[in-house]
C-alpha cells in the first residue's frame, strides 16, 4: 500500500514593510526606576552618616586603632579560632558517632547535640563561670576509685578557658550537624562501589567521602564560623574584655562617645565577616574543581577580562 504524496505548502516571503522595521528589545522601565529609588536611598543613608554629628567620626578614628581595641581584637581572634578547631573536631567525631551501627554511640551523640543546642550559650558560660562553685577541685584517676592527680578548679578554668570551653562546647553541637549532613550527601552508590572493591572503611572515608563531602560543607560551615566569631561578644559576662568587651567597657567609662564606640565595634566586626567571606570564596572555588567542568573565574580575573576587552589592558 503507497501513500500518496502530500503537498508542501509554497513558501512566502515576508512583506517587504515587515523587512524593513527595525527590531527593538523589550523596555524593562520599571527596573530603572526600582534602581533610581535604590540610589536615592543609599544616597540619603550616607548622607546622614557623614553629617550627623552624633556619629562624632573624630572620636570614631581616635578609637578605632586604640592599643585598647586592638588587644581585644586580637583576644576575639584567639577565641574564635580555638573554638572554631576545637569545635570541628568535635563536631566530626560526633557526626561519626550519630552515622555509626552503635546504638550508644548513635544516642550519645543524639544526646549531646540535643542538650547544647537547647542550652543558650549565654546561660553555658554563665553555668562554666561558676562551675567552681559544684566543684572546687578537679581529679584524674580511677572511674569511681581513687584520685591520683587533683587541681584546683580556680587555677585551671580561668576566664579564657571558660570561653574557649563554652564556645567550643557550643560550636561542636552545630558542626556535628553540618558534617553529617555533608557527609549523606555523598551518592551511596559510590559507598557500595567502594565497600566491593574491598576498601577498608577508614579509607573510604579519607579518600572518597571527606573530599565530596567536604564541598557541601565549606559553605555552611563557613556562615556557622561567622556567627562563632559574633558569638564571642557574649563571653564578655565572665568579665574577659574581647572587642566587644572593650567597647562596652570604654562606653561606660566615656557617656559622651557611645554611638562612636559602638561603630568602632560594628566596623571591626564587618572587617573581620569580610575576610571570612574572601576565604569562604577560595575555599569553595578550590572545591568545587571535580565537581564544575570550568571553574569560575575570580573577581580579580574578570576584571582584567574586561580591561582586555576595552583595550586598555593586554
Amino acid at each position: 500500500m503507497t501513500s500518496l504524496p502530500t503537498a508542501r505548502a509554497p513558501v512566502t516571503e515576508p512583506p517587504d514593510d515587515l523587512l524593513s522595521q527595525k527590531v527593538v528589545p523589550l523596555r524593562h522601565p520599571w527596573r530603572w526606576v526600582a534602581g533610581a529609588a535604590v540610589l536615592v536611598v543609599l544616597a540619603q543613608a550616607a548622607h546622614a552618616l557623614i553629617t550627623n554629628p552624633v556619629f562624632q567620626w573624630d572620636a570614631f578614628g581616635y578609637w578605632f586603632f586604640r592599643p585598647v581595641v586592638i588587644e581585644g581584637l586580637l583576644l576575639t581572634l584567639q577565641l574564635t579560632a580555638l573554638s572554631a578547631v576545637f569545635g570541628l573536631l568535635g563536631g566530626i567525631v560526633l557526626a561519626l558517632m550519630r552515622l555509626s551501627r552503635n546504638p550508644v554511640l548513635r544516642a550519645v551523640s543524639w544526646g549531646y547535640t540535643w542538650i547544647f543546642r537547647s542550652i543558650p550559650l549565654i546561660v553555658l558560660l554563665l553555668f562554666l563561670a561558676n562551675v567552681t562553685a559544684l566543684y572546687s577541685t578537679l581529679s584524674l584517676g580511677i572511674p569511681f576509685g581513687p584520685s591520683f592527680v587533683e587541681f584546683s578548679a580556680n587555677d585551671l578554668l580561668s576566664f579564657f578557658v571558660v570561653a574557649v570551653l563554652g564556645l567550643s562546647l557550643n560550636e561542636a553541637a552545630y558542626a556535628a550537624e553540618v558534617v553529617r549532613s555533608g557527609i549523606i550527601s555523598v551518592d551511596q552508590g559510590q559507598l557500595e562501589a567502594a565497600a566491593a572493591l574491598g576498601l577498608p572503611k577508614g579509607r573510604q572515608y579519607r579518600r572518597i567521602i571527606l573530599p565530596q563531602a567536604t564541598r557541601a560543607i565549606i559553605p555552611a560551615y563557613a556562615n556557622q564560623l561567622i556567627g562563632l566569631l559574633k558569638g564571642t561578644s557574649v563571653v564578655y559576662i565572665t568579665s574577659l574584655l574581647e572587642l566587644f568587651g572593650v567597647v562596652q567597657t570604654q562606653a561606660s567609662t566615656n557617656s559622651g562617645q557611645i554611638i562612636p564606640l559602638l561603630m568602632v565595634g560594628t566596623v571591626w566586626y564587618v572587617i573581620l565577616t569580610s575576610a571570612l567571606s574572601v576565604v569562604q570564596y577560595y575555599l569553595e572555588r578550590r572545591f568545587s574543581r571535580g565537581a564544575l567542568r570550568t571553574v569560575p573565574a575570580t573577581p580579580l580575573q574578570r576584571f582584567r577580562a574586561r580591561l582586555r576587552s576595552a583595550g586598555v589592558a593586554r
